[in-house]
C-alpha cells in the first residue's frame, strides 16, 4: 500500500530481547501502517566489531536482566523462559550455525523466515535445548514446518561462501545503520533511517513514524 513504512528487524535467535521484539512486530505489522522485514544478523560480528560486551560479562547486570526478562515475557506475552546459566549456554553454544541457516532460508524461501525463527527462540529459551548441532537445526526446522528435503538443502548451504556471505553483510549493514547490540530496529521514514535498539523502544518507534501504541499485545 501507498506510505508503509518500512521497518527492519535485524536479530539473532540467541538474543531473548530480539525475541520480544521480534513478536510484537509480528503483531503490529497487522496495525501500524509498515512493511516488516526480517533481517538476520549475527550478533557475535555486532559486539566484536562494535567493542561492545554481553551484558552477562557484569555480574549485577546479568543478575538484572534475568529478573527483567521474567518481566518483559509476562508483559509481552513470549514464552521466555530464562534462568541464571542461560549465560553459560550462550557463551559455549553461540548462534552462528542457526542464523547461517536461518539466512540460507530467507535466501531460498523466505516464507519460513517467520515460523523458523520463532523455532529456533523457543527451542533456545523455552525448551532450553541445542540450536548448535545439524541434527537440532533440522528439528527446529521440522517443526517450523519445513519438507526434509528443503532443510537438507539449506543445511548443506550453510557452509558456502554465498550464505557467510550475506550474513556478513546483513551484519555489516546493521552496523552501518549504528547497531551495536540486538534488536536493532531500522524504520525508514521521511527520507531517512531511524535506529531503535532494545524490543522496549517500540512505543517510541510508533511515535516517530506517526503510528499509535496499543500496548505490547494490540487487540
Amino acid at each position: 500500500r501507498m506510505g508503509r513504512t518500512l521497518v527492519e528487524l535485524f536479530y539473532d535467535v540467541i538474543s531473548p530481547y530480539s525475541w520480544l521484539g521480534f513478536e510484537v512486530l509480528c503483531r503490529y505489522q497487522h496495525v501500524w501502517n509498515i512493511d516488516l522485514r526480517f533481517r538476520p544478523a549475527f550478533l557475535g560480528g555486532i559486539m566484536q566489531q562494535t567493542g561492545n560486551k554481553p551484558p552477562a560479562m557484569l555480574p549485577k547486570r546479568a543478575e538484572y536482566m534475568v529478573k527483567d526478562i521474567k518481566r518483559m515475557a509476562k508483559y509481552y506475552q513470549v514464552p521466555v523462559r530464562m534462568s541464571g546459566d542461560d549465560f553459560q549456554r550462550i557463551f559455549a553454544t553461540g548462534s552462528l550455525a542457526a542464523m547461517r541457516f536461518v539466512t540460507a532460508i530467507d535466501m531460498t524461501n523466505p516464507q519460513y523466515l517467520e515460523p523458523l525463527s520463532r523455532e529456533f527462540w523457543m527451542r533456545f529459551w523455552s525448551q532450553h535445548e541445542d540450536i548448535s548441532q545439524p541434527e537440532n537445526i533440522l528439528a527446529v526446522a521440522r517443526q517450523a514446518g519445513l519438507s526434509a528435503e528443503l532443510s537438507q538443502k539449506a543445511l548443506e548451504m550453510v557452509s558456502s561462501p554465498a550464505v557467510k556471505d550475506r550474513l556478513k553483510e546483513t551484519t555489516a549493514e546493521a552496523i552501518k545503520y549504528g547497531a551495536f547490540g540486538m534488536p536493532a530496529v531500522v524504520a525508514h521514514y521521511d527520507g531517512e533511517p531511524h535506529l531503535f535498539f532494545g524490543s522496549d523502544r517500540l512505543e517510541l518507534l510508533g511515535s516517530v513514524i506517526g503510528e499509535k501504541w496499543l500496548g505490547p499485545v494490540p487487540s
